[in-house]
């Protein structure tokens, strides 16, 4: 082997190393994922917030930890956000109606390892994955909100 052929072995597996050590999110599953500074319900309650003041609607909550507690199990603290803001939605929906399986869009927060982790799918990967076109201007716009919404959420 060449030194430029161990050269980029080595590049390829130390990249490999480092997204292995991403925490809970692959590379290949189009999750955004942020660390945050306030505990998982401190930053679910701070994402509805936001989201609430700019009139996108909370369609639910899920407490998975209490879900696994009642079942008699154990889970650290990890909550779902549900919102949506038909306004968006509804024109991506009519131009592919599978895309409702992925609306409305969802933020998951957990904790692991001490620290607290914000997660969503990025909406622009929706627009790939329920091939979607004609629709980029929402698909930006969902994208650019999400970002400063969940920016918010992460920060002390």
């Amino acid at each position: 082997m060449t030194f430029k052929t161990n050269l980029l072995r080595s590049a390829l597996f130390a990249a490999a190393a480092a997204v292995a050590l991403i925490p809970a999110a692959r590379a290949d599953d189009h999750m955004i994922v942020k660390e945050s500074a306030r505990s998982v319900s401190e930053t679910i309650d701070t994402l509805q917030a936001a989201l609430e003041e700019k009139g996108i609607s909370i369609v639910g909550r899920v407490d998975h930890q209490a879900s696994a507690m009642k079942a008699g199990l154990e889970l650290p603290p990890t909550m779902l956000l549900i919102f949506g803001n038909p306004k968006l939605g509804t024109p991506l929906m009519q131009t592919n109606r599978r895309i409702g399986i992925d609306l409305p869009m969802k933020a998951l927060a957990w904790e692991a390892d001490g620290k607290v982790y914000l997660a969503y799918t990025d909406p622009r990967e929706l627009k790939d994955r329920h091939d979607i076109d004609g629709q980029d201007e929402i698909f930006d716009k969902m994208s650019k909100a999400l970002g400063a919404f969940t920016d918010k959420a992460t920060a002390k």
